[in-house]
């Protein structure tokens, strides 16, 4: 049912346990913030995140709705071969879930089950720097923590089961990768940390093509400084990404729009 452009739908919270509850509204945040962040691509694409508790089982969107509006009871929980284990009531809406997202998500949660979550967008600056041969350069201290990023090449729309073994060597053992002429990945052990992946490759992206928008030469570091500085971002290093950044993220969307968490 929808009233004045909102989707009204029955809460999931009393049909999960309270481990998925709060995977469903930290998830559901976590397009939102995507979308403040200019990274959606209106109903395109996908971020998911594992069932605590329940291996083999993951949340993600339902086709048809902007990550604007997503909220933890309107997404769909499937299983690593796509089998849908519990959606919401869409009434005439009926929505499922897209395969190319299923065919991505479920390779990374099957292959890597120490990961909470996967995000895979189509921003203009990540699309932009995928399609360049050079790929993401190491021209900011940003971008340095990408330096070691793995890549994919384009094999077509990801609709195709035998593209997973690929995909997943690509990746290794990383917490990003940039599909080629496609996008870009990020996985993290929890929702906050993927999505402070995301930000930061995204920043990463804009600012490389700012830089090299400028037509002028651009300053060079040395090798041991850019090995120096990765190593400085590896989490044998550092606390965990998005630790400290995830409530603060929270409570920016509490102070604008609470409703995810419905």
């Amino acid at each position: 049912m929808v009233e004045n452009g909102l989707l009204k739908i029955e809460s999931m919270q009393g049909r999960c346990s309270a481990a998925e509850w709060q995977a469903r509204v930290d998830l559901a945040a976590c397009y939102r913030l995507v979308a403040i962040y200019g990274m959606s691509d209106m109903m395109a694409n996908h971020v998911s995140a594992h069932v605590p508790g329940e291996p083999g089982a993951f949340l993600i969107n339902a086709y048809g709705m902007m990550y604007e509006e997503i909220t933890a009871s309107s997404l769909i929980k499937i299983d690593h071969a796509g089998n849908i284990l519990s959606k919401p009531d869409f009434g005439d809406l009926d929505y499922g879930i897209n395969k190319a997202g299923y065919v991505i998500h479920s390779a990374v949660h099957a292959a890597r089950p120490e990961l909470a979550c996967v995000i895979h967008t189509h921003s203009w600056a990540s699309m932009a720097v995928s399609a360049l041969e050079c790929g993401l350069l190491p021209l900011t201290q940003t971008a340095m923590r990408f330096l070691k990023i793995g890549y994919h090449d384009y094999q077509g729309v990801v609709l195709d089961e035998v593209e997973q073994a690929s995909l997943l060597h690509d990746l290794g053992q990383g917490e990003a990768l940039i599909l080629r002429n496609h996008g870009v990945l990020t996985v993290g052990r929890s929702i906050g940390e993927a999505f402070n992946w995301m930000h930061r490759i995204e920043l990463a992206c804009h600012s490389q093509l700012a830089a090299m928008a400028c037509n002028t030469p651009l300053v060079q570091v040395p090798a041991p400084v850019l090995e120096a500085t990765w190593r400085n971002y590896q989490p044998s290093t550092r606390r965990p990404y998005g630790l400290m950044e995830w409530p603060a993220l929270l409570r920016k969307l509490d102070r604008t729009d609470p409703s995810y968490k419905t």
